[in-house]
């Protein structure tokens, strides 16, 4: 221990503490910082009589720290160093340094802010910013500074900026210390486009033959452990190459297994999920297989639903896999991609708490009393949506009331420590005598799918219930994985603990729809089509085709697949309607709701039951109130424009003619569509009293609506300055034509014009009118605003061709002396 070279800056270390209540400690790999840290702090003065509680991410990291430590002072573990995770704890009275798994230390945290007998909290390695260990700095953080400001708070990490991390601890000193890391030979061997599983298989086949030692494969999950497994035993792999699997799902007993030494004269292949990427010293391993990938759950704000998703790793998290390799000795990585790859990862892993499903989170929170996470220090603040959407389910499941304080129910709910979803669910399936039952399936919910291949594809849960219940009875695994099964039994056991529950004999699996839809209330589907459902909190989703849950009035997606526009529903059971409407009264609401029947075209009434977007129920029988109809009359206007209205050629004329004066007068009233359409209320409400329909509509007295607009100035002013019709020197009274009311138009015969030597001009003598001369077919000879101009030299050219056609006509030489007519020739 003592050529660990976390001891060279120990000394410094202690000094800080002595001085200070924080310090933040960036050791590399190797360092020793983990099991060296603790028992170096542990006889400080500041500590006399007090413990040091030790964050430790992972279980089996954790195990593994108290258990190294435990042997430097020839104890077993539970003396002076223990620890204490969900399900598993070794303390005693004894115990001075306690090694806790992230759950646990929020527990504790909860139950006594003050840590009480802590003299020492260290967040080990803080780098991978996991959703608790962001959480439980900055509960930590407050206790210290209202209740206990003599508490060390000492914040060790392999790769982080240390400087933002001191600057969250109010400015505290950063120690770094180099790590004991052994050269590392970097093989880029990029995998082409094989399935990863064959891509690390064949890597492990080629690092067998070019390194000595055990080797180490990173893969993205147990699934990928699995195929890999599969791909190597069916390969020709020397004798004595043993292959040991490891991620966070596996028996205790198979984790030790797997970091334990290899036997003589045998070789080791260990398959790892990121479990093995930090704290963990696995003997013998010379070689590190790395596929540059991890699984991650990555919550979707658009859909409110966590997806768990393959992403490739960080340069960071690649850094930290390599040197597993030479943690004993030099050894190779070999990265199944290429350099140029690598130069493309991201820096550095995005927290957890910016990713992730924040409902956990919010509850804590809540439990701790803050009514919003800006209460409290951030390394990174939770995002705002995500945190929404986590408080608005935990109102729905009943955690939190309106005002966003915890209830006695989210209090019990915080207690088991399970997502809140599975907590609600538990809590109401112990109520109702449901509870072993509840516990398989929040057990199943978290293990991987206990069926493989074509089985798999089948989403309807209560399968996977029965499967269980029959291994229970006989270990029959079936079609299932024995693996698989025999974790959720594990799980579903520690959940009965929890509840304190008597685990009745198996039962069947009536009744998976039902507690389903306590923890996913926001899931409940309802058909809508061929295997497609709408989802309670807004979402569709859909079931792969042939599925017989497809046939289900209602549903619960307990898994739903979100990268598509419509989801893809992976677990589900059926809902029958009368639980639902027993069992989730207390959300149903009543929406009487006034309607546009485009089918009919009136304003009808319905009355709706209602579960979140769902329509459980619907009666017809109510009809609206004139008030009722009257506004959603207005709306539909609104919505599909003004056309429905009966513009008629008076009605038209008038608004043109109105327009043309708003276009001269500002202060003139705006007919647009724009206009019309937002000041509906104001014009036109007065005249549909009563009306229910388009047929109603036609009646609307459109020029008297459009009137009410003007005064009564102006009323007088629009019959002087923009007349319906003008009297031609014939005599004829000619219609005014306003739809371009910049340019306003009068279309008449250009025999009638005879005698007139100025362009007609309205809008107060201002505005000339755009003349359409025609020929005695009505067919148009000239456009003038300038009749004077046309007289004096168009006309003689116009004279010639109209002469030529209509030889009868009269085309006088002098059109200003000549008399109009509307006749072939004026009358003698």
């Amino acid at each position: 221990m003592n050529t660990l070279p976390i001891n060279k800056v120990i000394p410094e270390l202690k000094d800080i503490l002595a001085a200070s209540t924080a310090a933040v400690l960036i050791a590399e790999p190797g360092a020793g910082k983990t099991t060296g840290v603790p028992p170096a702090l542990l006889d400080e003065p500041w500590l006399s009589g007090q413990k040091i509680l030790m964050l430790e991410p992972r279980r089996l990291a954790a195990r593994s720290a108290a258990s190294y430590m435990a042997r430097l002072y020839g104890e077993p573990v539970g003396q002076t160093v223990g620890y204490r995770m969900r399900m598993d704890t070794k303390v005693s009275r004894h115990t001075r340094i306690e090694v806790v798994t992230e759950g646990v230390l929020t527990r504790m945290l909860q139950q006594d802010p003050s840590l009480e007998g802590v003299g020492l909290l260290i967040f080990d390695e803080f780098h991978e910013r996991s959703l608790h260990a962001d959480l439980g700095l900055a509960l930590a953080l407050e206790a210290q500074s209202v209740l206990r400001e003599e508490l060390r708070i000492l914040v060790m990490s392999a790769t982080l900026d240390g400087e933002r991390v001191s600057a969250l601890l109010g400015g505290v000193p950063v120690v770094n210390c180099p790590g004991r890391i052994y050269p590392v030979e970097t093989i880029y061997a990029p995998a082409a486009a094989l399935p990863v599983e064959k891509a690390a298989a064949g890597a492990v086949q080629r690092a067998l033959v070019e390194q000595p030692g055990d080797i180490l494969v990173f893969l993205p999950g147990e699934r990928e452990i699995r195929r890999t497994e599969s791909e190597l035993r069916h390969s020709s792999l020397a004798s004595g190459v043993v292959i040991t699997p490891l991620y966070g799902q596996l028996p205790q007993a198979e984790q030790d297994a797997a970091v334990a030494a290899a036997v003589p004269g045998r070789r080791k292949v260990v398959l790892a999920t990121s479990i093995a990427e930090t704290s963990l010293t696995i003997e013998g391993v010379r070689t590190v297989i790395d596929t540059g990938l991890r699984r991650t759950q990555v919550f979707s704000p658009r859909t409110g639903m966590p997806s768990l998703t393959t992403v490739p790793v960080s340069r960071a998290s690649a850094d930290q896999r390599q040197g597993r390799a030479g943690r004993t000795a030099p050894g190779v990585c070999y990265r199944l991609w290429s350099r140029e790859e690598h130069g493309r990862l991201p820096e550095n892993t995005a927290p957890e708490i910016l990713e992730a499903d924040l409902a956990q989170l919010a509850l804590e929170l809540a439990l701790w009393g803050v009514p919003e996470p800006s209460a409290l220090p951030w390394l990174d603040a939770p995002p705002a949506a995500p945190y929404a959407q986590a408080t608005a389910l935990l109102r729905q499941l009943g955690a939190l009331d309106a005002g966003g304080a915890i209830t006695p129910h989210g209090r019990s709910m915080a207690a088991l420590g399970a997502h809140p979803r599975i907590a609600h669910m538990l809590l109401r399936a112990a109520a109702l005598g449901a509870a072993p039952l509840a516990c398989r399936l929040a057990a199943l919910l978290q293990e991987r799918d206990l069926f493989k291949g074509p089985a798999a594809a089948d989403s309807d849960i209560t399968l996977r219930v029965e499967a269980l219940l029959r291994f229970e009875r006989s270990a029959d695994a079936g079609g299932a994985e024995a693996a698989a099964l025999r974790a959720v039994v594990r799980e579903s056991r520690n959940y009965l603990a929890q509840l304190k529950a008597a685990p009745e004999g198996p039962t069947g699996s009536s009744g998976c729809g039902l507690l389903l839809s306590f923890a996913y209330p926001d899931r409940i589907g309802q058909k809508r089509g061929e295997g497609a459902f709408l989802l309670s909190g807004g979402r569709g989703a859909a079931l792969q085709p042939g599925q017989p849950l497809a046939r289900s009035a209602y549903i619960v997606a307990a898994a739903v697949d979100d990268r598509a526009t419509q989801g893809r529903i992976l677990l589900a059971a059926e809902l029958a309607e009368e639980e639902l409407l027993k069992h989730h009264a207390d959300r149903l609401a009543e929406q009487p709701e006034v309607y546009w029947d485009a089918g009919s075209g009136s304003v009808k009434k319905r009355r709706r039951t209602l579960l979140g977007v769902l329509v459980l129920k619907e009666t017809t029988h109510e009809q609206p109130t004139p008030e009722e109809t009257e506004t959603l009359l207005l709306s539909v206007l609104a919505s599909q424009g003004l056309e429905l209205l009966p513009w008629d050629k008076q009605s038209q004329q008038l608004r043109q003619r109105m327009s043309f004066m708003h276009a001269w007068q500002a202060d003139w009233p705006d007919v647009s569509d724009e206009a019309l359409g937002a000041s509906l209320e104001a014009w036109l409400k007065p005249y549909i009293h009563g009306m229910r329909s388009l047929r109603d509509l036609s009646r609307v007295p459109l020029p008297r609506a459009l009137e009410g607009l003007l005064d009564w100035k102006q009323r007088q002013a629009l019959d002087q300055e923009a007349p319906t019709h003008i009297t031609v020197p014939s005599g004829t009274r000619v219609a005014v034509d306003y739809s371009n009311p910049l340019a306003p138009a009068l279309a008449v015969r250009l025999q009638e014009m005879f005698g007139q030597l100025d362009t007609p001009r309205i809008g107060g003598g201002k505005v000339p009118i755009v003349l359409h001369l025609l020929s005695p077919a009505r067919r148009p000879v000239q456009v003038t605003a300038d009749l004077g101009s046309f007289w004096r030299s168009t006309y003689f050219e116009v004279k010639k061709d109209l002469k030529g056609r209509y030889p009868k006509h009269y085309w006088p030489d002098d059109p200003l002396q000549a008399d109009p007519t509307s006749r072939v020739r004026p009358r003698k």
